[in-house]
Formats: structure tokens, sequence, C-alpha cells
């Protein structure tokens, strides 16, 4: 097999896989009861052939049998680099296990025992803790056919191979206590099975007749899931050093279950744990490098739900990149008590939680009736974590006012939530955004729509800032120096102007030429005497009708911080 057989395969895994999809999905009893081992095999499947397919013209078996390493190759990164679930991670391993064997030629009856060999090693050794009668004893059993098997030929080998292992997934119907209680196979061996069974389709130009595992054939487990972590967390980690793996695989381990740590061959490794610290296992994959593409899901539901009945898996997670410290420790908590003010004290359903920067503006807040997290000082996300988790209401909605990248924030609300709180991050990319969401804020109202008010007004506030520059940068209108005005329209720089008022009025003629009712003027620390009432004047000369508000901020960085309603 070259590169295009091998590209064919994969495709036809995905057809394979939408087909038994809902099969596998009620099969998933281990090792949580989650029903989306079907879903997420397709998926990494999808990201796989995905990748294979943006390879160059003739890379795909137009040069012969020597064009199924890059092929391979891409398979593995892209099922590593989009795999879903414990059981996506571990059929990536599978995909690299035939990369590696097909680096000096085609899939042969040798480079395919030597692919399932090398897959069934790579599976165990990224693994913090291998459990038998699951996929794992599927593919051992599969490659221990295909090694035993004396008909020369590829086609003979692969057959065996997909044979052994259909009989060996029968077989973890009575390995497992888990499975057995549910009267089951393992739904990652099963899907492992698609995926051989369609290489005996490729090679042989025969699908094989499989037993089909009906959903209404399950019974219910009556033991609990195996796992009583609360969080799935799945991670990237581009360009880390290999000999980090082990390490990052027992800082997990220390934390959860379920662990998985694997490479692509390419220097992209991908980590896979359940745990009740969704935030602590991002911080273990910040010690040895950049997470990426972090997504966090609900693996079960609270114990408040259970009870009244509802009780089984949540769907519903969070897709993140680049997060940083986001656990719970004393020494953040202190911090974050002490960077907040205002009514944390009130016992009430919901609270609004402001991030801000310098005392005017926190006051503001205050008089709004946020509770105030101080910025003065770059805040962490573990700071905003913390003084959310501080607060005594069961909702909690969140102004961060640009304190933290996006990223952050969604992996902040993530771990914040829990039983006892619901968290919603409103998009206030600035003070004046955030002021004008706490404006329209309404206690009366239920969580979403007055979160969604407030959503709304931040998200119809134009914003700007007026800054000075403090040294020479290229921006989208020029070269800067330092002391020169800086104008921003949100984060991007418009007008630059030695003259900082010149550079003020110019700002405020680009927002408002697009229209506005009402201009609210934040003025900063080091804003210039008399710079307020200068751009206020401007505004009533060039823009009569429009409302000016001068407020006095104190914050760092921005002269004058500007929204336009």
């Amino acid at each position: 097999m070259g590169g295009a057989e091998l590209l064919g395969w994969g495709r036809l895994c995905v057809a394979a896989l939408e087909q038994r999809r809902a099969e596998i999905d009620a099969l998933n009893v281990f090792p949580v009861p989650d029903s989306d081992t079907g879903t997420n095999l397709l998926a990494t499947m999808r990201a796989a052939v995905a990748e294979a397919q943006r390879l160059p013209s003739g890379t795909d078996g137009e040069r012969g049998r020597s064009a199924a390493h890059p092929v391979a190759t891409a398979l593995a990164r892209g099922a590593t680099a989009g795999a879903r679930g414990n059981s996506g991670i571990i059929v990536s391993q599978v995909l690299r296990g035939i990369a590696d064997a097909t680096v000096d030629t085609g899939l042969t009856e040798q480079t395919y025992r030597a692919a399932l060999a090398r897959a069934a090693a790579l599976v165990r050794g990224s693994l913090s803790d291998p459990v038998e009668g699951t996929i794992l004893t599927v593919l051992d059993r599969a490659g221990a056919a295909a090694h035993r098997c004396a008909e020369p030929g590829l086609a003979a080998v692969v057959q065996a191979g997909a044979d052994a292992a259909a009989r060996a997934l029968e077989d973890t119907r009575d390995q497992l206590a888990v499975l057995r209680a549910a009267g089951v196979v393992d739904a990652g061996a099963r899907g492992l099975l698609v995926l051989l069974d369609e290489l005996v389709t490729v090679v042989t130009g025969k699908t094989p007749v499989r037993a089909e595992y009906r959903a209404a054939e399950l019974r219910t487990p009556s033991a609990p899931p195996e796992s009583a972590q609360r969080y799935e967390v799945m991670y990237r980690i581009d360009g880390a050093r290999a000999d980090l793996a082990a390490e990052l695989r027992s800082r997990l381990a220390a934390l959860g279950d379920s662990v998985v740590v694997a490479a692509d061959g390419a220097g992209g490794w991908s980590a896979h744990v359940h745990c009740a610290d969704a935030g602590a296992a991002v911080e273990a994959g910040l010690a040895v490098g950049r997470p990426v593409a972090i997504r966090i899901e609900h693996l079960i539901e609270d114990s408040e739900h259970e009870t009244a009945g509802h009780g089984g898996p949540r769907a519903g997670g969070a897709v993140v990149t680049g997060v940083r410290a986001a656990a719970d420790s004393r020494p953040v908590h202190d911090r974050a008590a002490r960077q907040i003010s205002g009514r944390r004290g009130e016992p009430a359903d919901r609270g609004v939680l402001a991030v801000a920067s310098g005392a005017g503006a926190a006051a503001l807040f205050e008089a709004g009736g946020a509770v105030v997290l101080n910025a003065d000082r770059t805040l962490e996300s573990a700071i905003l974590l913390a003084a959310i988790r501080q607060l005594p209401h069961r909702e909690v909605l969140v102004l961060p006012n640009g304190a933290l990248p996006a990223h952050e924030l969604v992996a902040v609300g993530a771990a914040a939530r829990d039983a006892h709180r619901d968290v919603l991050l409103l998009p206030s990319a600035s003070m004046v955004q955030g002021l004008a969401a706490l404006a329209v804020h309404d206690h009366a109202r239920i969580a979403v729509d007055d979160a969604f008010t407030m959503s709304e007004a931040a998200a119809s506030t134009r914003w700007g800032a007026l800054r000075r520059a403090r040294g020479r940068a290229l921006t989208m209108v020029g070269t800067c120096a330092p002391g020169d005005g800086l104008g921003l329209v949100g984060h991007d720089v418009v007008v630059i102007d030695r003259d900082t008022r010149a550079a003020g009025q110019t700002l405020l003629d680009r927002m408002l030429g697009l229209g506005g009712e009402l201009v609210t003027l934040l003025v900063g620390a080091d804003a210039p005497d008399g710079l307020a009432d200068n751009l206020a004047r401007h505004i009533g000369d060039e823009f009569p009708g429009v409302e000016v508000t001068v407020y006095a901020g104190g914050q760092q960085g921005d002269l004058i911080q500007i929204g336009v309603e």
C-alpha cells in the first residue's frame, strides 16, 4: 500500500465510523459512561484525514510506495492534534505506529506487523495506568495474530489481525468488571475494529461482516462509574521536549485518572485526564510547555442534579488555548482577598464581579453594585478564579474589562463553575464597556436575560484609548516614536501624532464619524491637566448634540479611555 491507498483507508474509516457512531456511543461505559466514544473516534479520524488531504500534490501516492510515509505521518499528526477523548488519543498512536513503520517503504506484510507492535508499545507507554479488557488488549491480540500469520501477503496478515481483534472484542465483556455489569463490550475496542476491518476492505476488496452491538440490548450498569472525576481536560503541547512527557504524565496522574500523554512523532503532544480540578490539569501542562487547543468538558452531573433525578453525563465543554495558572491555592486565595473590594459580604443569588484599574474606576463599579477586583498590577487568571470562588453568590456575572485574554477567561469560567455556582463571563474588553454593561444590570431578571442584556450593552459600546508611546514600534498606520500620542480603536492603533491632544481629537473624529449619542471619557492617572476638558470641548464643537460624561478613572496606561454609545 502506498500513500493513496492509506488516504483512501482513512476516508473509509470516517465513513464507517459515521455509520457505527451511535452503536459505539451506546457501548461507552468505561472509563466513564458519557456515551461519546464513537463521536470522539469519528472526530479524531476526520482530523487525521483533513491533515493528510492538505499534503501537496504528489505525496498521496503518485510517486508510489515511497509516498506512504508522508501520508501516514500526516494522518498521525492530524489525529494527535485533533484527538477527542481517551480513545481518540489511543487511535492516534495506532496511526503513528503505521507512520513509524513505513519510513522506508509502503505498508507491506512486514511493515504492518511492525506497525501493530509499535502501536501497542506507544499506546501502553502513553498511559499512566493501562487497563486490560479494553482497546489495549484488543490491539495486543491483533498484533500477535498478525505476527503469527504464516500465510504470505499483506491481505492474509491484515485479515488475521482483524479477525483476532473481533474475537478479543467479544472477550472484553468478561475481562472488565464494569463491562460485565453493563453486559457490553469495550467501546474503544469496537472502534479499533472498525479501523482494522476497513483496512481489510482496502487490501482485499471485501468488508468483514461483524456482529452489531445494539443499544437496545444493553443493560444499565448497576455500579457507579469507576471515575468520580468531574472534568475531562485535553490539550496539545507543541514543541515539548520528549523527556518531559513522563513528568507531565506523572503530574496528571496525581490529579486524576484516564491519563494519556501521547506524541505525534513530529514534536507535538496531546494530553488527556479526568480530574476534579481542571485548572490544575492545565497548570501541569504549563510546567512542561505551552498548552494550546485546551478542551474542558463536564463528565458528570453535580450531586444536586443527580439527587433530583437528572443524573448522568452532562454535555457542554469549552475550547480554549494558551491558558495560564487557574488552580486554587492558599497564597492565590489570599492575594485575591486583598484585591477585592465592594459588596462581597451580601448573601444574594447573583453578584457582579468587575475587574478595574484605578481608584476612581473602582469606585464607579462599586457604586453600580459590583464587587471589584483590583487590576492596577498585572492580573493573573488564578487571582480571578480565586476571587470568583470567594463570592457568596450562586450566580456570578464577571466583567473582565480587558484584563485577561479571551482564552484564559474561558478556562477560568470552566474551572469556576461547580455544583453551587454558575459563572458567566461577559464580553467587556474595556472598563468603559464594563460600565455600559453595569448600567443595564437588573437583578430582577433571570441570569441568562440579565447577562444577555449586559453583553449587548457592552458589545454596542465602541471603545478606544489615548496613550503615549513608550518606545519606537511599528503599527498598522506607521512607526511611532517615544512620546508620540497614540489613538487606538479597540486594540488597533489608528492615529499617531506628536501632539497628544491632536491625536485625541483625531481619534474622536474617527470614532464619532460612525455615529454616537453618548461619549464616556475615563481619565487616567497620567493624563495631562486639561486634556479631558479639551476633548470634551472638541466633541461639543464638532458633534453638537452628543452627550459627554467625564470620570476620573485613575487607571495606568490609558491617558483617556473612550466609550461611544
